[in-house]
């Protein structure tokens, strides 16, 4: 597993670094700066991460992650197993990160991958329309979770079994 968080690296409570903690032999994607990210760079370090597995491994991204796994897709010439993406956010919207360059436009092609984007009806960074427009584009399997905030440390989840479960579903695709 190759664990691809979004701005600020998901910190100590999120449920991605809960998943970590949990399963030691999982890596993350290390971004040089988590504060201001930049596409392309990001993008980098990710392809960085895959080719440091001995197998196609399975992204798990959250968030701006999300977006770094497709833009990732759309160039990459390595093999991932699958890939569970969490809040995609919506970068033509005023609440995205201004300080995140080149996230857009949103590749729109199908991924060669079996996928599954999981959505919060009161997500503030992506509505549930723009996250299951995204993954129709992407045929990605698409699951709205209902109200639960951006599906991250703040939501309260912890180390979110149901969010696991969906990690299971998207792996034995």
């Amino acid at each position: 597993m190759v664990v691809v968080p979004g701005i600020g690296g998901s910190g100590e409570g999120h449920w991605q670094t809960l998943w970590e903690r949990r399963f030691p032999g999982w890596k993350r994607a290390i971004q040089e700066d988590w504060d201001h990210p930049v596409c392309r760079k990001w993008v980098e370090r990710l392809d960085q991460a895959i080719g440091d597995c001995p197998a196609p491994p399975v992204l798990v991204a959250h968030s701006l992650g999300c977006l770094t796994v497709v833009h990732w897709a759309a160039c990459a010439s390595r093999a991932v197993r699958a890939a569970l993406l969490v809040a995609v956010p919506d970068p033509t919207s005023p609440s995205f990160p201004p300080a995140a360059q080149g996230f857009q436009p949103v590749p729109s092609t199908k991924l060669a991958f079996p996928s599954l984007v999981v959505a919060s009806s009161n997500d503030p960074f992506g509505s549930v329309d723009f996250a299951a427009r995204c993954a129709a584009r992407w045929g990605s399997e698409f699951v709205d979770i209902g109200a639960a905030g951006h599906i991250n440390a703040e939501s309260a989840l912890e180390e979110w079994p149901a969010g696991f479960a969906l990690l299971q579903r998207v792996v034995l695709r």
